[in-house]
């Protein structure tokens, strides 16, 4: 069946093959390279017992490889490399990251097939203090991120009068939170959904989720037979229900 399914998405295409395309070097390598962070619940986490990748992205990935028929190879990115590990050639495609306009200017993305919403954490005791928002914009407030994420330039937008605070990987801008150094920090409604039940000291500033994002792999922006490719094999498998019974298994939930 992936034999079959790799010879239909291939005769889609609208373009041969080019020699030049990654596409061409994974089939001819019989090897899919894949930069992850591994830090990202659930959709990608590096588990320390066994050293491997588990998560919803990675599933994804592996559906991919198995489909192309070659190995998959999960290559360690950080999320301030992992836009210039694409544009390198460190690897083929990444996992999931949220579309922005500064990541479009120098890499491809493909299909999206996940949208989330954008929510703030703050420690359960401080709810009171912090209900909203807005109690969150304020000069005596300080937002943590981490270093190359999209939050990290929503907080710019969100909280202009807070000190923000970066936080270099393999750190994360929560634990910051969790410590007292931070008294609030941003994240994916999908993320922030799995960090209360993992730390329950932290809750969810519930006054509606911000500007929805959506998720997209990144690919090289000049690769258009590549990109062609992966976007073909995403519609297939959103209509072939793959997509769907991945979100039931990592019990999420796309807007």
């Amino acid at each position: 069946m992936k034999k079959i399914l790799l010879v239909v998405l291939l005769a889609l295409l609208p373009f041969s093959l080019n020699a030049e395309s990654k596409l061409n070097q994974i089939l001819s390598s019989g090897e899919l390279k894949v930069g992850t962070t591994g830090d990202w619940d659930p959709m990608s986490m590096k588990d320390p017992a066994t050293n491997k990748y588990v998560g919803f992205d990675i599933d994804v990935m592996q559906e991919l490889a198995k489909d192309m028929g070659v190995e998959v190879t999960f290559v360690p990115t950080e999320w301030k490399t992992i836009v210039s590990g694409i544009t390198s050639g460190r690897y083929d495609v990444s996992t999931s990251v949220t579309k922005t306009a500064k990541r479009a200017l120098v890499a491809g993305f493909t299909n999206s097939y996940y949208k989330y919403g954008t929510v703030p954490l703050v420690l359960k005791k401080n709810l009171k203090k912090f209900p909203t928002w807005e109690s969150l914009n304020s000069e005596k407030v300080t937002i943590a991120t981490t270093l190359g994420t999209s939050q990290e330039a929503k907080a710019k937008e969100f909280f202009p009068k807070s000190t923000l605070k970066s936080i270099e990987s393999p750190a994360r801008d929560f634990q910051e939170v969790l410590s007292g150094r931070a008294d609030g920090h941003i994240t994916s409604s999908t993320e922030a959904n799995k960090l209360v039940i993992k730390y329950p000291q932290l809750a969810i500033v519930q006054d509606g989720g911000k500007n929805p994002a959506v998720l997209a792999m990144m690919v090289d922006q000049k690769d258009q037979v590549w990109i062609n490719y992966v976007n073909q094999w995403i519609e297939v498998k959103k209509a072939s229900g793959f997509f769907d019974s991945l979100l039931k298994k990592y019990d999420l939930k796309s807007l």
